[in-house]
């Protein structure tokens, strides 16, 4: 790197963050200034840079959320030069799932009481970055995880229109599998024959607008969102299209933030009911397994 260039990146402003931070918050593609690099030299005078334990999300049946990762390794790092790594780490829950980051380091700049301070890049990570998404709402939205999470992912990037369309390709995609779990609630709080039959017929429309307007009115009370409808909710959302007046990517993003956010509020409530509705039976069970006096 030459003189000129280091200079330059040393009259950035970029935003001061731990190595923690770093890893853990910061999206790919982004330069910042680590604050708090805890470094030692080793016995040839190289440089080594101990790797901070970060918070992460584990998707393996044990952990199924956040832990805590650590790595075994500490990283060699010569200050003469730009250096591109990749870390690696593993949950220390399960210790079967594992994340890299593929991180530049450049100027080293200082050091202080709390490290050293150098500018680093994270250019990836695996898996990709996103905040977590709960583990009902995937259940929800079943085999199109990945498509969702792709707009998560352009969520978090302040990428309104792609966050949008990904959303909704998720919803009319999975319209029946949602249609599905709402029935099931239904049918648990006694809904008849004829709002059951309702709900098989709304499943066979092709468009989501048209399956919401046939049982928009048939919602269990349980599933209600502050006293609003969710599939009416999602269905005011999704009926604009991304070329509608108006539909700049900052409108796409809130929308597409409601939509995220009301698919979650509603796979939860399914999912307490649900839960509700198994303690009840196994309770009623119980109580008349007991010997009768």
């Amino acid at each position: 790197m030459s003189n000129d260039d280091g200079k330059s990146r040393e009259s950035e402003v970029l935003l001061e963050v731990t190595f923690r931070q770093c890893l853990e918050e910061i999206p790919p593609d982004r330069s910042v200034r680590v604050v708090d690099l805890q470094t030692f030299k080793g016995s040839g005078g190289e440089l080594y840079v101990r790797l901070p334990e970060v918070q992460h999300v584990c998707d393996s049946d044990d952990c199924n959320g956040l832990r805590m990762y650590h790595s075994e390794s500490t990283l060699i790092w010569s200050t003469d030069e730009v250096q591109s790594t990749i870390l690696e780490y593993y949950c220390r829950n399960c210790g079967r799932q594992y994340a890299h980051f593929a991180i530049r380091f450049e100027a080293l700049l200082s050091v202080s009481q709390s490290g050293r301070t150098a500018n680093i890049v994270k250019f990836g990570q695996s898996p990709p970055f996103g905040p977590l998404t709960p583990a009902r709402l995937i259940t929800l939205i079943g085999p199109d995880r990945e498509i969702f999470l792709q707009g998560r992912r352009a969520e978090s990037r302040g990428m309104g229109i792609g966050a949008f369309a990904y959303y909704r390709r998720v919803v009319e995609n999975q319209k029946n599998r949602i249609i599905s779990e709402i029935a099931k609630i239904a049918a648990q709080v006694g809904a008849d024959t004829k709002t059951m039959e309702l709900f098989e017929t709304a499943k066979k429309e092709t468009r989501f607008t048209d399956s919401v307007k046939m049982i928009r009115d048939f919602l269990p009370q349980a599933l209600l969102i502050d006293g609003e409808n969710p599939l009416t909710l999602l269905h005011s959302a999704l009926s604009q299209g991304l070329h509608d007046e108006g539909m700049t990517d900052g409108h796409c993003l809130l929308l597409a933030q409601s939509i995220r956010t009301v698919l979650g509020e509603l796979a939860e409530r399914i999912s307490i009911v649900s839960k509700d509705d198994r303690q009840v039976k196994d309770a009623i069970k119980a109580l008349k397994a007991l010997p009768k006096p």
